[in-house]
Formats: C-alpha cells, structure tokens, sequence
C-alpha cells in the first residue's frame, strides 16, 4: 500500500510534527509520503496534488487550525477517489471521536490519543484481515455504526524511531520552523488546556534527544521550538539541555515553553552566565493574575515569583521572552482583566500575546460552559463571545486593544514613544492600547492596510485630539522611533522638515570639523562631510530629548506611572539629533545608531 499521510499548516514556514513521528513507526512496513500544505492553498490545488500521488490511504493531521479547511478537501477527495480509506488523527478529533464520525461520513477511521502505534495497526490490518475491533484507540464504521474502541496505553517514547531524520526534510531545514519534543504530557491541571487531560509526564532519552539536535544543527536547522509543555518541570534535564544547546548552538534559535514561578535561580544564573545572546527565546504562560480565576480553572501560580524570574532573565538581556495572556476565562470581567494587562506588560516583556478563550473540546472549561454562561462559536476554533462577567461589548473592546498591541508593541516600531506615553500621558498602559485601538476602529482603518508610516502618522492624528503634557517631546520621540525603523537612510518623513539646505550644510560642516562635541562615539566613526550627507540625518528637536533618554535609561522596571515633574526641564532646550546608517561595507555592525547634543535655547 501507498500511505499519504498529510497537514494543513497554518503557515509555510511551519512543520508537522506529528506526521513525521507516524512515518517514522510505520514506514519498516509501509510506503509513506507527507505532504504538506497550508490552510491559505486553493482546495482544488491540494485535492489535485493529493489524486496525482494515488495513495491507497490518505491520512490528515487534525488542530483547531486547520480542521474546517481540512473538511473541504474530504469532501472533495471521497468524490474523486470513493474506495481510498481516509484517517483522521490529531487532539482536534481525539475528544467527541463519536461527533466527528457522524458529522463527517466520507471519514472511515480516526486514530485518537498518541497515534504512531495505533495507526501503524491500522495500515496493518488494513493490509490484512480488516479486524478493526482489536486496534485501541481506533474509531471506525461497521455496518452503518459508528464504534469507538477502547483507548491504547501509552507508549515507552524510547521505542519510537526518531522524526527528525528524513533525508527529503533536509533541504528545508534552515527555511522552516523545526519542533522538536523532549517530553510528552504536563504536570498541571489548567481547566483551558487539552494537556491537562494527560496524568503524567514522559521523558524521551536525554542522550537521544541530544544526538536528534546536533544532527539538525549541523544540517542547516535555523530554528528549533520545542513543544514540550513545561520544558523545565524537570530541572536537571532542562539544565543539561540547555548547556548542550550553548555548546552546539551554531547560530540556531531555541524556543521553550516554560513555567516562571517553578524555575531554579541557580538555572537562571547559569544561563545569565553562560548563554549566547539571542539564541533562546521563552514563552511563558501568565494568562490572568486574578487569584479567584486562577483558583478556578485549576492553575496554580506564583506573580510574585514569576516576576522575579522574568526580571532576572530581562536583565541579563540575553534571553528575549513573549509572554502570554487569555482574555474571557471565569470571574474575570473587563476591569479584572485590564488589571491582568497591567500586572503583565508592566513586566515589559520584548512580546506580549493577547488571546481569547477558546472552549475546546475534552477541556473542564468546554464540560463547565454552563455554569459560567460561555456563549461560543460551534466550529473551530470555538472561541468565546461572551460569559456571565464578560459581554461581547467587553470583548470588541479588548480586541482593539489587542491589534493596537500587535502593530505597535510587538512589532517593536515605537519603543521610545510607546514607554513614555504610556508612563506620562496614559492612566495606564491598557488604556492606551484601548483607546488608540477605539480610535482605530472609529476611523475604518481596520479595513485598509497599513505601511510603516502609516503607522506614525494614525498615532500623531489620535495624539493631536488629545492634551498632552509634552507635546513637543512626543513628537521628538516619534521622530527618534522612525528614524531607527530604516536600516538605510530614509528617502521620506511624515512631517514637514524644517532645516534650510544652509542650516543643514552648516550643521554637517560642524559635525565633520568637531565630532567630538557630539560624542567621543560618534568622532570616533571619522565621518567625512560626504559621508554625513549620505549615512545620516540630522534633525532639530524641540526639546530636551538627550536628557528625557538618560532619565527612561534609568526608569526602574517593573515599570511604574512617570511623575511628570521630572520631565517640566525637558522644554528649556532642544536636541540635536543625528541617526547614523552604516553603509553595506561595514557588515560586521550594521547597526544603526543615534546621537544627541543638548542646544541651549
């Protein structure tokens, strides 16, 4: 038989983990291909690469991403190719097995819980006598009725042949995300969370796992995630993982999963001390600091050490973190839950993901709907509109906040005025993310596109209706902001620039005659008057942007509203800024970088 075993990714960039763990326990016996698309492809296109393979059994990997999409190309495929078994597998139809037989008939099997053994003795009787009653954890058809065998008890991981060596993969390796696990199962019981069904957790081979890294590392991998759903439950594990990763790296990025309050000082220390910067990167699950929600859905959490530990890793600033939140969980209203913002960015971390809930099916949450008065989509991927504390006005509300928070925050475009807006103009950090994405919406500007400047210039428009403190010093910020957005010397400006050709020629004799009066840094750059007109700009600020810098360098995290009479000293002077672009030649640092002189007015 011709197995094609195939996923619907959410993005190209993206792999199928899952798929390749069958292929690796099935294919001493079977002949299996994977193939690979994206939610985005025409139906049609995948349907016609899919007959062109003329499998004898076609499989697909099921998420709550790509399941509607995936419903499509069954429908399509059960028409073209009516006698070729079709499998589903994967956690979207591992819970309600029943429910998805029914609402789908061109489905024959679905294999649900842990897959690589259960489908490997489907193909095998599929093979042979068809006697589909002794395979656990196999939903199938007989006669028109729909049976649901009996789970399958989980396997020793170390008898799973290793995903990860497939010589057709290779050439990918460094243009894809690779995710990779060490462990399978959570210590937790999060009511939100399909990993909270699984009691227990199992470790892969440490030295495995490590031989499995190195062979991606030396082939090419750019990126590697890991899935495992607490990556430092397990401390010495964790830790000899990660000093193998500093040893081998090569340049590769790492991605963990962990949990902030349970991690060891002398891991974080170790890692202060050791880790290159930029090769690890965590996500930390915060979701929401109310104690009454947490206490609810079963999460146990310390924001007092979890802070600590996140602190301690921003400060070492080797390590960038993306933590994340879930809007809509019980007992969480609108101003608890702009509290939980609060709480979180005021931690500062380089990304922050706003979520919303989503009920998924075999979670406590989903069973519980009821009794907190969930209203929510009936198809994937299920997400709430609305509870008993949490209306769907106060979900509009929170999802402008959350796309202002995507294309300023995370996209990293106004650093410099985002932190002073939010500690000097804005009652607090949520409400200006709210505010300025109602603004937003008002204007319909979610129904066009955007480009970098059209991101400074919808800011400055929200900014005028309202009465700054330090207008002035907004905008010289805003300037700073998307000077250093350019990794070449900008060829437009969004304001109007106010320096005649003969001020800006004065100016740039000045800075090639006496480059030290700007900073010892910049003379050190030995910029010729040639080199000034075309790798910098220089700009008039009017205010005292040098010293309002050195007073946000030294702002103590985690961060606090700004007394602005710290800043009343910051209108008695102006600022003479220049940005400096470093031309292609200088490609061992092509980091752009500022400078600033106080001006006496």
């Amino acid at each position: 038989m011709k197995i094609v075993l195939a996923a619907l990714n959410a993005k190209y960039i993206h792999t199928n983990l899952a798929l390749r763990y069958l292929k690796a326990y099935a294919e001493r016996d079977f002949a299996i291909e994977i193939a690979e698309y994206t939610i985005k492809d025409p139906p049609m296109n995948i349907v016609t690469d899919l007959y062109k393979r003329k499998p004898d059994v076609i499989g697909f990997s099921c998420y709550i991403w790509n399941i509607e999409e995936t419903i499509v190309v069954i429908n399509m495929l059960r028409k073209i190719l009516p006698h070729v078994p079709i499998v589903l597998g994967g956690p979207e139809v591992s819970y309600d097995t029943d429910y998805w037989m029914k609402r789908l008939p061109e489905v024959d099997f679905i294999v649900f819980g842990e897959g690589e053994e259960t489908f490997h003795h489907l193909l095998t009787e599929l093979a042979g006598e068809r006697k589909f009653h002794y395979v656990f954890g196999l939903a199938y058809r007989k006669d028109g009725e729909v049976i649901v065998n009996p789970g399958r008890p989980k396997l020793d991981l170390n008898t799973i042949p290793s995903p990860h060596r497939f010589e057709e993969d290779l050439p990918h390796l460094a243009n894809r995300i690779v995710y990779f696990e060490t462990s399978r199962g959570c210590p937790f019981s999060c009511q939100f969370c399909l990993s909270s069904i699984e009691v227990g957790v199992r470790y892969f081979d440490i030295e495995r796992a490590k031989a499995d890294l190195l062979y991606l590392i030396e082939n090419g991998a750019k990126q590697i995630k890991f899935v495992d759903r607490t990556f430092n439950i397990k401390r010495d594990y964790a830790l000899e993982i990660f000093e193998f990763l500093i040893e081998h790296h090569r340049g590769c990025v790492f991605q963990f999963e962990i949990t902030a309050d349970i991690m060891r000082p002398e891991v974080i220390t170790f890692l202060q001390e050791h880790a290159p910067p930029g090769i690890f990167r965590f996500e930390i699950g915060i979701q929401s600091t109310n104690e009454r929600t947490n206490e609810l859905i079963k999460r146990r959490q310390n924001f007092e050490k979890l802070s600590r530990t996140v602190m301690m890793i921003k400060e070492s600033g080797q390590i960038a973190q993306h933590l994340d939140l879930i809007a809509g969980l019980p007992e969480e209203d609108y101003h608890s839950f702009r509290k939980t913002f609060n709480d979180v960015f005021n931690l500062r971390p380089e990304e922050l993901q706003l979520g919303f809930l989503k009920l998924l099916r075999g979670t406590g949450l989903r069973r519980d709907a009821e009794k907190y008065g969930y209203i929510y989509m009936d198809h994937a991927p299920y997400e709430i509109l609305g509870n008993d504390v949490l209306s769907f006005d106060d979900i509009i509300r929170i999802k402008q906040a959350e796309d202002i928070l995507e294309k300023y925050w995370n996209a990293r475009r106004m650093d410099h005025t985002l932190e002073y807006l939010i500690r000097y103009e804005f009652d607090s950090p949520f409400d200006f993310f709210q505010e300025f994405g109602a603004y937003w919406e008002k204007r319909g500007w979610p129904k066009i596109g955007h480009q970098l400047e059209d991101l400074f210039t919808r800011l400055a428009e929200f900014l005028a209706e309202l009465k700054l403190r330090f207008p002035q010093l907004t905008e010289g910020l805003m300037k700073l902001d998307y000077y250093l957005n350019h990794r070449y010397r900008p060829r437009k400006i969004w304001w109007e620039y106010r320096l005649s050709k003969q001020e800006l020629g004065e100016l740039i004799q000045d800075l090639a005659e006496r480059p030290e009066e700007l900073s010892p840094e910049f003379a050190a750059l030995g910029l010729t008057e040639k080199d000034l007109y075309k790798h910098t700009v220089v700009e008039i600020i009017d205010c005292d942007l040098a010293a309002y810098l050195e007073l946000a360098e030294a702002a103590p995290i985690p961060a606090v509203e700004g007394n602005p009479e710290d800043l009343k000293d910051v209108l008695e002077a102006k600022t003479l800024l220049v940005v400096y672009y470093p031309p292609d030649s200088q490609t061992a640092d092509r980091k752009v970088r500022y400078y600033t002189r106080r001006i006496e007015v």
